[in-house]
């Protein structure tokens, strides 16, 4: 537990949630660059990982739960489920894309009082060339420009780097177990009247190869989940 914490109860306890999978090259530079003085506590969720991710996690500091079953949803929502009661949920990738130093302006409309979620969004922000494929901007575009259609609501990206109120998050019953997560989030965020923006975030190259966008059969599985996720609620939206 932070002791800023443990010294100012007023301040919202924040923990940060980071799913990996087989990240052991990166997830210690995640962990190093987080603003540690801003948070309650950091959970790594070890998603079955196969090299050391989990021992190099514990030594800079996080608290590691292992989710056996495979995939990003099951993951995160290990990493939930073993947090220590906060105010604000920050969720952020572990191969060191995302700038972990940004965690403070991610959460700053909630901390203001002007927003229940927060997107970090990596199109309006300083992008590292090459750090988003073509079929990873080729999905956002699609993602959020059947969003708009549908619910409304204008968003700019589906990117991992968020947070979320822990009440707002209770609200929403995440469910989804796989590449949908993102997206049924940022739906379930609308359905239930959320107050919802985002702000700009860096973004690079990350280490390693994307489990992803790095392969065919992870573009094709994941661009699939989305479009699915969409579809399902949309048609709940009509019934």
């Amino acid at each position: 537990m932070n002791e800023k914490h443990a010294t100012n109860p007023r301040l919202p306890k924040i923990s940060v949630v980071i799913p990996a999978f087989n990240e052991a090259e990166s997830i210690g530079l995640v962990l190093d660059a987080l603003p540690l003085e801003m948070l309650h506590e950091v959970v790594v969720a070890n998603n079955a990982s196969q090299d050391e991710t989990a021992r190099i996690a514990a030594e800079h500091g996080a608290r590691v739960v292992d989710e056996t079953r495979k995939g990003y949803g099951w993951a995160c929502l290990a990493g939930i489920a073993a947090a220590d009661d906060p105010d604000i949920f920050v969720f952020l990738d572990a191969d060191f894309s995302d700038h972990p130093d940004e965690l403070g302006a991610v959460v700053a409309p909630i901390l203001d009082g002007r927003a229940d979620m927060v997107i970090g969004a990596r199109v309006a922000g300083k992008r590292e060339p090459g750090a988003m494929l073509p079929q990873a901007r080729f999905g956002n575009a699609l993602a959020t420009t059947l969003i708009r259609l549908i619910w409304g609501f204008r968003y700019g990206d589906l990117g991992p780097f968020r947070a979320i109120t822990a009440e707002g998050l209770r609200r929403i019953d995440m469910q989804d177990k796989t590449f949908g997560w993102t997206v049924e989030m940022q739906i379930k965020a609308l359905r239930e009247g959320l107050r919802v923006t985002e702000v700009p975030v860096s973004y690079r190259k990350r280490i390693g190869v994307s489990k992803i966008t790095g392969t065919i059969s992870g573009t094709f599985g994941a661009g699939y989940k989305i479009l699915w996720t969409i579809a399902k609620y949309s048609i709940a939206r009509r019934r």
